[in-house]
């Protein structure tokens, strides 16, 4: 044991080395030092500057960027698919309501009846295919197209059991025909509705995305220019110097990139809203009127098909009478609403009365007028062919529901071309709206990017100026 030379004690350990310090430590030592004197302040405030001006650019470019590829994916993709299954849903529609029709017609089925049949079946399948190449990651749609393609084989045998049957005056051609419209309102169309609805929800997340304002870009731009006013505001207190050049350039950068960024998505917003309103929701509803006119054609010739066969089962009103009758009547209801055919405008509410009243322009009202026309036109017909129908006179009824003048099945085509008219026009409003939308967007990531840079360089030289003048 050792002893101190002057007391005798016991000498005291020996303090514990300190710890390393670490280079946080150093670094935020020498900020601490820098910040106490003025030329040190400066190097911190123009670093903080820039930081915030080429973060305000970033993340400008980035939410810039993701609201283009969603309004791009509105115009090229989404809207694509929600329009090809409307078609898939209308070429079955179609296909249901020709057939039925070349039936009636018995063993000389007018060849233009049954090409128009295979057309709407091969459509229906090719757009199916399209569909299945572009629904990644919506498994809801590719279930409801496997079905449809799985159901379809199954719906198309069916009918040509019952034009075989029908050709050689077998009655069980009857009953096939109805069995294949089971399949398709029963199976087919459901599936075909759900596959619709999936994209078209779709659609609107789509317009969702796009349209959602920049909160964050807006923010970061706000915060940059109120750090460039408080640095320019505490450089004039403490030199007396009105401008300086580097930060006002610095300053107007930013304010460029922020005005851009607001007015531009502002604009885009504004037009996409409009390719929405005037174009999106005018199809849809067009494509639901037309889609119900099909399904109460079909539903016409069904009524002749059947003669009574088929009644509603339901206890209602309805209970007993002939189930096509019933559906064809629900389905002019959508159309035109519940007044009979004397009335001249579909009632408020109807399919036919919002098409008219999203339509902005007379191009896309006319054609919708002219349907309204021609639906209550077919309404009277109709009236008079289940007259002749229930007074016994099957001939002449089936003469007023498919013959070449004066029948149901000319209003019928009356109807079914104006409504692809408006669907055409309204396709057209709807992309100008949409690719002016987009076209908001363009250059703005960029440009937001290049002018954040050149913001961050001024503010910098700006600082440096000041710094200057301590040497």
């Amino acid at each position: 044991m050792s002893y101190a030379p002057t007391t005798g004690r016991a000498a005291p350990p020996p303090a514990p080395a300190a710890p390393p310090r670490t280079a946080w430590r150093e670094g935020v030592d020498r900020v601490r030092a820098a910040a106490t004197t003025e030329p040190g302040r400066l190097r911190i405030i123009g670093a903080v500057l820039a930081a915030l001006v080429v973060a305000f650019g970033a993340v400008t470019a980035w939410q810039v960027s993701e609201r283009q590829t969603a309004a791009d994916a509105v115009a090229e993709h989404s809207q694509p698919l929600s329009a090809d299954a409307a078609q898939v849903y209308r070429s079955l529609a179609d296909a249901d309501t020709t057939a039925a029709s070349g039936f009636l017609a018995g063993g000389k089925e007018p060849a233009q009846v049954r090409q128009r049949y295979e057309r709407d079946i091969n459509t229906a399948s090719k757009l199916l295919v399209r569909a299945a190449a572009n629904t990644e990651g919506s498994a809801s749609a590719r279930e409801e197209i496997r079905k449809i393609n799985q159901l379809l084989p199954a719906y198309t045998g069916l009918v040509e059991s019952a034009r075989a049957n029908n050709r050689q005056g077998l009655p069980l051609g009857g009953a096939y025909l109805r069995y294949a419209n089971d399949t398709m309102r029963d199976q087919l169309l459901p599936a075909a509705g759900r596959l619709y609805e999936a994209e078209t929800a779709r659609l609107g997340e789509d317009y969702g995305d796009a349209k959602a304002w920049p909160w964050v870009a807006i923010g970061t731009g706000v915060l940059a220019l109120g750090a460039l006013g408080w640095v320019q505001r505490r450089n004039y207190r403490r030199t007396n110097r009105v401008f300086n050049h580097g930060l006002l350039a610095a300053t107007a950068a930013s304010t460029v990139v922020l005005l851009w960024l607001v007015v531009g998505h502002a604009v885009a917003r504004a037009e996409l809203n409009d390719s929405d309103d005037h174009g999106a929701k005018s199809l849809r509803v067009l494509n639901e009127a037309r889609i119900d006119s099909l399904r109460a054609r079909a539903d016409e010739n069904l009524t002749l098909v059947a003669r009574g066969a088929v009644t509603v089962d339901k206890d209602g009103s309805n209970k007993g009478k002939d189930a096509y009758e019933v559906s064809y009547g629900s389905r002019m209801a959508d159309l035109v609403g519940d007044a009979g055919g004397g009335a001249k405008r579909p009632a408020a509410g109807s399919l036919l009365d919002q098409a008219r009243g999203l339509a902005d322009d007379g191009a896309g009202r006319d054609p919708v007028e002219a349907a309204a026309t021609g639906v209550r036109e077919w309404q009277v017909r109709h009236k008079a062919a289940r007259s002749a129908d229930d007074a016994g006179d099957y001939k002449k009824a089936l003469e007023q529901v498919i013959g070449a003048k004066d029948s149901t099945g000319e209003s019928f085509d009356v109807v079914d071309t104006q409504l692809a008219k408006a669907l055409d026009h309204e396709q057209r409003e709807f992309q100008r709206a949409a690719d002016d939308g987009r076209g908001a967007f363009t250059a703005m990531a960029v440009g937001a990017g290049v002018l954040a840079a050149v913001g961050a360089a001024s503010a910098l030289l700006g600082i440096g100026r000041r710094l200057s003048e301590y040497r």
